[in-house]
């Protein structure tokens, strides 16, 4: 039965879970691009907003970077870089505690203000707490076993990620791994199938070509313009 349910979890499970994420988005965007946002609860209540978010993007994008180049780069290639091992484990394990604290504390401020303010509250969806509550949780394992737990991932969890990102999957390699690290990994594996229903998909709309812009151009008035009506300065 044990073995049944590491294959589920470890083998199953992810590819589930990475298929609704992938139909659900392309599904979504295609049938309900009108609700394609973030449903931003600004115009409510701006103030006690401000620091939960400012906290909870930054610490959240620096994280999910961390996960993806760290966990899904091999150490071999690392090596020919000049990160050793020692070095790779080190950087990821304080950044992970640096930015895992700054999205976990910014998720309970927003968490707060969604139940203590009235206006949110009643304009909150059981969808929305059913989504903080699960990024709450992926993110306190995840700062948790940062903090306490510092097993190293790098011989374990990010080869076992690779194969699955490769489709040669080996679910073995999660045996060894603590029981902390394995519900902070299913959980996050829940978050990503649930996120395509909910008001996660709006960050597959950062304005990134807003930065690339060119500058907006201001010319005078048209003098002309004013001589022919009598509108001269």
């Amino acid at each position: 039965m044990k073995n049944i349910f590491h294959t589920l979890a470890f083998l199953v499970f992810p590819y589930i879970a990475l298929t609704i994420f992938v139909v659900g988005h392309s599904y979504r965007f295609l049938t309900d691009r009108y609700h394609w946002n973030s449903k931003s609860s600004e115009l409510l209540d701006h103030d006690s907003l401000k620091y939960g978010v400012i906290l909870f993007h930054w610490g959240i994008i620096f994280t999910f970077l961390g996960h993806f180049f760290g966990l899904l780069t091999p150490q071999p290639f690392l090596d020919k870089l000049g990160i050793s091992s020692g070095l790779h484990e080190f950087i990821a394990l304080y950044t992970g505690m640096l930015f895992g604290f700054m999205a976990l504390i910014g998720l309970i401020l927003i968490l707060r203000r969604r139940f203590k303010n009235p206006r949110i509250k009643a304009t909150s969806s059981t969808n929305d707490l059913v989504l903080l509550v699960l990024l709450v949780f992926v993110v306190f394992a995840g700062t948790y076993n940062s903090f306490f737990q510092r097993y190293n991932v790098l011989y374990t969890i990010a080869p076992w990620i690779r194969s699955i990102v490769t489709f040669t999957p080996d679910p073995d390699l999660m045996r060894e791994v603590p029981w902390t690290y394995k519900i902070h990994i299913l959980a996050a594996l829940t978050l990503l199938a649930f996120s395509p229903f909910t008001r996660l998909v709006h960050i597959w709309s950062v304005p990134v070509k807003y930065s690339l812009r060119p500058y907006l151009s201001f010319r005078r008035r048209w003098q002309g313009f004013h001589k022919t009506f009598g509108l001269e300065e």
